[in-house]
């Protein structure tokens, strides 16, 4: 399993005046950037048929999925964060890549297990995004969005299971992001990841289809390195 803070910023290039970014690191936030919305969908069968590569964000609906969407785009509102999590009941499709010829499409999917939600769509949305993880077939990459202070819950790990046989077959790659790592501590930061390792360690796959990494919107750890890994999903080197 790829733990990227590790195996990514160890090897970072480094100037007398700090670190500079990899070239790599620049066209993935590039690439990124371009990001623009296409359609929203409340069904499946609303969704538009594609053959471009699709990436999937998801997540409780409070761990910070939306503005983790801003900030790996360097945009503000691409990603509607409301402040009253749950309230997003669409699936939003992104585009990305030049605009004639777009190159990979982002989806993101409502968040789940808020309270305030009122239980059938809660339900109804749990049978929607298990239908979209287990049947999609563009579905390329999943980001799973996990507080970093809290692990993964009994809903993450149900998500897990919707995707795990597709990340399984090697048709489907996996990164979880621990979002707001800027809350912890160095030692605390250490056990939240090593604790997402251990958790997805149990997910028998090729440990290259599936990563783990501290996130923070909020001081852009880990972004740089996340705009990587999913340009390297939809852009493979030859």
């Amino acid at each position: 399993m790829m733990a990227l803070g590790a195996s990514m910023t160890d090897t970072r290039q480094t100037a007398k005046d700090g670190a500079a970014p990899l070239a790599e690191e620049k066209i993935a936030l590039a690439w990124t950037h371009t990001a623009r919305f296409l359609t929203t969908a409340s069904q499946l069968d609303q969704l538009p048929q594609t053959e471009l590569p699709e990436i999937a964000f998801v997540g409780r609906s409070n761990a910070g999925k939306s503005t983790a969407i801003n900030t790996l785009t360097q945009q503000k509102r691409l990603a509607f964060a409301s402040k009253t999590p749950g309230r997003t009941q669409h699936i939003n499709l992104f585009e990305l890549g030049p605009k004639l010829t777009p190159d990979t499409l982002f989806a993101d999917l409502p968040g789940y297990g808020y309270a305030a939600v009122a239980r059938g769509a809660k339900l109804r949305w749990q049978q929607v995004m298990a239908n979209y993880l287990e049947v999609r077939r563009s579905l390329t990459g999943v980001v799973l969005m996990v507080d970093s202070r809290l692990g993964f819950t009994d809903l993450d790990r149900q998500l897990l299971d919707f995707v795990s046989p597709r990340v399984g077959n090697g048709s489907v790659k996996l990164l979880v992001l621990l979002t707001k790592c800027d809350k912890l501590n160095r030692k605390e930061s250490r056990d939240a990841l090593s604790a997402a390792q251990a958790a997805l360690g149990e997910m028998t796959t090729d440990e290259a289809d599936v990563g783990v990494a501290l996130f923070s919107a909020l001081n852009k750890s880990g972004v740089g390195d996340a705009a990587m890994v999913l340009h390297a999903w939809t852009h493979p080197r030859s």
